[in-house]
Order: C-alpha cells, then structure tokens, then sequence
C-alpha cells in the first residue's frame, strides 16, 4: 500500500507545528512549508525527537508566487493525501490608515495563496478522485471587526473558496473543509492570557491539529464543509 503524504502550507511554532507533528505520527510524509526555510529547519531539529526518522521535510515556498507553489508539489513528490493551508497575516490599522500596499500584502497572503495552494492541489488529486484540502479560517471570516479590515476581507474570501471548491470538487471524490478558528491560539506570546483565564481557556494547538485530522479521516458518506473550534469559556 502506497504511504500517505501530506502537503501543509504555513508552518511556523504554533498550529502549523502541531499539525505536522500530528499527520507525521499518523505515518503520512510531511512535506512543511513557510517562507523562511531557515525557521522551519530550525523546528525540525528543535523536536526531531518527536518525529518519524525521514518523516518530515522543509520547504521554503512562498505561497503567493505560483512557480513556488508548483516547485513545492513537485518536490513533496506523487499526489498528496491531504493539503492544509495555514498561512496568514494581519496588520492591525483603521481603514483611513490602511495603505494599498498592506492590503493587498494581506490579501495575497491570506486568500491568493490559498487558491494557488488550492488549485494546485486539486490539480493533483483529480486523477485519483481522491483527497482532503483544509483552509484555516478565523472569526473574521464570519465578521468583520473595526480595524481589522486587513483580515477580515482575506478571510472572507477564502472562506468563499473553500465553499467554492468544495462544491465544485466534493462530487469527483475530494474532502474541502474550512475551519473557523474562534479564540486565540495557546502559545508563548498569549502565556499571560492563558494564566489570567484559567485551563483551556485558549485554543490548544494540538488538539486543533486533533481535529484537522479527523476531518481528513472522515468517511465521504459524512464530510464536513465548516466547522468551528472555540475555547470552552469564549463566548460567541
């Protein structure tokens, strides 16, 4: 039987980890991506006892450049099993201060790059008529908040995509799912946030990760398009 792979764009010390981390234990090959190689490296070796020997491989790919995006694929080898989008960014301004440049910045990252990864994945998959894709989705996706106009609107559009795709895909055999991330994520910069709330007040990046495979995991007859994730104690 030929081994699993998995293709995860956006990989940094939080989520992005715990989700190569996750698949890497459920024995598919990781293929980890972000736009500093060195940062990826550096958490390879940081935790290399944490993974499978050979498991995981880093790629430096920056996901709004198509020719990056096709030169990952190639390089994690056949079709992958499953394709995670993770990346994004914010830059927090009221709309009278937001400059051209900033929004379209974020708007490249955290929309366009999904549909490169997106398309390139389908692209990939098709033959097969199989396959999982996941976009990592936010509460902006839902709302958009004042100043944060810089998320919101990429999250908007790739929450659209992902329903987009999944529609279009679902039918010739591939799992779109979109997963709306509502709280903070737990990690070294939200520490002090984490004591004043209290235990699992924040979203703990492995168990989201937890669920990212699960979705991956679940049966065509009962497949999921959205799904949210919120601490027990965030209100909504």
């Amino acid at each position: 039987m030929t081994q699993e792979s998995a293709v995860i764009v956006g990989v940094g010390p939080g989520l992005g980890w715990s989700l190569v981390r996750r698949f890497a234990r459920a024995g598919l090959r990781v293929a980890a991506a972000a736009r500093n190689r060195a940062t990826l490296d550096e958490l390879l070796e940081r935790h290399a006892a944490e993974l499978p020997a050979g498991g995981v491989t880093a790629h430096a790919c920056d996901a709004t450049q198509p020719a990056e995006v096709r030169a990952l694929f190639e390089a994690a080898g056949e079709a992958p099993s499953v394709v995670i989008y993770n990346a994004g960014t914010f830059e927090p301004a009221g709309i009278l201060d937001i400059t051209p440049e900033q929004f379209e910045r974020c708007w490249r990252i955290g929309c366009l790059g999904g549909f490169l990864v997106g398309q390139e994945a389908a692209r990939r998959m098709l033959p097969r008529g199989a396959g999982t894709i996941i976009f990592t989705g936010a509460t902006a996706a839902l709302r958009g908040s004042a100043g944060f106009a810089t998320l919101a609107v990429p999250k908007f559009g790739l929450r659209a995509l992902a329903q987009s795709m999944a529609r279009e895909l679902g039918p010739k055999g591939i799992h779109v799912a979109h997963v709306v991330i509502d709280g903070q994520i737990a990690s070294e910069r939200y520490r002090q946030l984490a004591a004043q709330r209290g235990p699992d007040a924040l979203l703990a990046p492995d168990a989201i990760a937890e669920t990212y495979y699960q979705l991956h995991r679940q049966p065509r007859s009962a497949w999921t398009l959205e799904l949210d994730l919120r601490p027990w104690v965030e209100k909504f």
